[in-house]
């Protein structure tokens, strides 16, 4: 019996991936960035379909469809256009981007069939399909939802012509009724002061939203700069549209984002080079955009409830990974429920377009969600690869690595389990890969919560990245409410935040210009290295049903220490993708000062490991 499986591809802006629905259901996802161990990859996914075809043990003649998740054309066009209305600005950018599109982007169909034909060994032919942007964004997010019905929000930074769309989704159907477009952009907007505070656009976003608590509130600080961008940057509008002034902005026609002479005069102070020390004047400009930001969103929300009447509301796109922002919008967007795609950026284009052309095109139903309450369809989002015990061993073989086998899988975990709570970092590798940018319990890093100076450790000495980025808490989906004011009985996906409730501990002492090393390192709470600046923490529920090893894992912390929670950061470095196969896992381990690895059944002491002979990947990787 013939099944239908529809492949779904992002590629060429940043992110690419791909993604595989058989009858219906999610079954293999990945991001090209995993294989290639390029952080952002945008080449064509060529590994990522190879590996979703293999997991359900598929050809390319197999498929009903291909999927492609924006117009190539329609964004051509814009492209042409653009460039025409501000020429003679920007011909060397014109002439750089055609270089691009004429040898790969604009001829997409050419590509996906010669790729597919380099897979099957001979010519296939596979109905293609080419769903808009943002389209591809809705579907990814309706979709996989819990809801029969909901306002559908998505918000990033251009895909055709729309930056930001409103719709609704009911049953199998999906009707876009208002958008956004191109140049005016939140999405680029925040990129804009992204580049602007020193961090990389497309990667380092999270950093900006990251640092935004370490800005100084009122008119001296955050208020100052917000008062300056609202009167001079943008017009933002009481539905959460908004129009930006380009005079002030190069990123239409130029190969830079913004004019910084400009930026300079009305800011007063010139953009931070990347690396350099932070100035308190970024902090504060870090904490006036994400104000901002979270102002428009909230503002797109309640119109989104105005212009469809629906309680429930679901988000992707770029800015729906701003965590901040969507606990703004579950708390004063006017909805009972809200739900966020986990891989909500480019990257989750390739599912949303396979989901569209299985339920637009096809017409197919959606499979029967039950109530609300029920769990969505992302089956955790556990969608990538997965390795046997046995590869394991031959990647120890193959570097002599030492390391101890455990029969029951229990104990591993209560070991591991009093090793945590002994101070130590342990790399987890367990199952599936994560689909989207967050490490969900199957490639962490862990560590104890309660340990005041395991930020710093971590962000130094594991991580090698800047002071000031926080951790999120991975909690015990039952325990959640014991140590945080929630919005929702679960946060499956690190996507919202919630404050820290009775554990906080007053830091009258600490001066509100104190030094930055100083407020990183004031304890705010007795599980300080997960509470940030705000006492706030970027939640992760962990439930039995969902990941039970990872549950096994904090349960048995739980039972050792009182306490239901661990420290969970992505398994990789600074500008590394996060890990996929054994032997990455291995290389980063001994690449850093981890104590200890565990993957699988099989536990990793670095103090048992041979001498790391090969040379170190850590100059490798560009910084983020």
């Amino acid at each position: 019996m013939r099944r239908e499986a529809i492949l779904g591809i992002s590629a060429f802006y940043h992110d690419s991936a791909a993604a595989l629905l058989v009858d219906g259901e999610i079954v293999a996802a990945a991001h090209e960035e995993r294989f290639t161990r390029k952080k952002h990859d945008s080449s064509f996914p060529d590994n990522a379909v190879r590996y979703c075809l293999s997991e359900y043990g598929l050809k390319p003649s197999d498929l009903t469809a291909v999927a492609f998740y924006d117009k190539p054309l329609l964004k051509f066009e814009r492209l042409l256009e653009t460039y025409h209305i501000w020429a003679p600005r920007g011909v060397r950018s014109f002439i750089a981007a055609m270089s691009v599109w004429m040898k790969e982007k604009l001829f997409m169909r050419r590509t996906i069939l010669e790729a597919l034909k380099k897979i099957e060994g001979a010519p296939v032919r596979v109905p293609l399909l080419f769903p808009e942007h943002h389209l591809s964004h809705a579907a990814s997010a309706f979709y996989p939802s819990p809801f029969e019905d909901a306002a559908i929000l998505t918000v990033d930074g251009v895909g055709e012509w729309a930056t930001t769309t409103i719709g609704k989704g009911s049953g199998n159907r999906i009707e876009i009724l208002a958008e956004m477009h191109f140049p005016h952009s939140l999405g680029l907007l925040y990129s804009a002061f992204t580049y602007y505070c020193g961090f990389k656009i497309n990667s380092g976003e999270y950093k900006l939203m990251g640092l935004a608590p370490y800005g100084r509130t009122g008119s001296g600080g955050a208020g100052r700069y917000k008062k300056l961008i609202l009167e001079n940057l943008i017009s933002l509008k009481d539905d959460g549209s908004l129009f930006l002034a380009m005079d002030y902005f190069s990123f239409a026609t130029g190969l830079r984002t913004v004019d910084d002479d400009k930026w300079t005069k009305l800011l007063g102070i010139p953009p931070r080079a990347p690396e350099a020390p932070l100035a308190q004047e970024y902090m504060d400009i870090a904490l006036a955009i994400q104000e901002i930001t979270e102002e428009s969103m909230v503002r797109l929300a309640r119109t989104a409830r105005q212009m469809t009447g629906m309680r429930n509301l679901v988000m992707a796109g770029g800015v729906a990974l701003n965590c901040v922002a969507n606990e703004r919008v579950a708390l004063e967007g006017g909805f009972d429920r809200v739900w966020v795609q986990p891989a909500a950026g480019d990257a989750g284009g390739a599912l949303g377009a396979a989901l569209a052309a299985l339920h637009i095109w096809l017409g197919a139903e959606r499979n029967p969600r039950g109530p609300a309450a029920a769990p969505d369809a992302m089956h955790g989002a556990y969608l990538g690869p997965q390795y046997a015990d046995l590869d394991t061993e031959r990647m120890a073989r193959k570097f002599g690595a030492v390391y101890r086998e455990y029969k029951s899988f229990p104990e591993l975990c209560k070991d591991t389990a009093a090793l945590l709570d002994k101070a130590n970092i342990v790399g987890w590798m367990q199952g599936r890969m994560e689909w989207g940018p967050r490490a969900l319990g199957n490639r962490s890093i862990l560590a104890d919560p309660r340990n005041p100076e395991m930020q710093k450790k971590l962000n130094l000495s594991i991580k090698y990245r800047e002071s000031f980025r926080p951790f999120a808490p991975a909690v015990l989906e039952e325990d959640a409410d014991q140590y945080f004011e929630l919005t929702s009985d679960r946060s499956p996906y690190m996507l919202f935040t919630a404050p820290i409730k009775e554990f906080r501990r007053k830091l009258s002492a600490l001066k509100p210009d104190a030094a930055l090393a100083e407020r990183i390192n004031a304890v705010r709470s007795d599980i300080p290295s997960v509470t940030h600046l705000d006492y706030s923490a970027r939640i992760q529920t962990v439930s039995r049903d969902t990941n039970e090893r990872f549950w096994q894992l904090i349960n048995e912390f739980k039972e050792l220490t009182g306490y239901g929670l661990l420290v969970n950061t992505s398994f990789n470095v600074r500008g590394e993708p996060i890990v996929m196969t054994p032997e990455d896992a291995y290389t980063c381990f001994m690449n850093t000062e981890m104590d200890y690895l565990v993957i699988g059944r099989l536990l990793f002491d670095k103090r048992n490991q041979p001498a790391w002979e090969r040379p170190s990947t850590l100059d490798t990787y560009e910084l983020d």
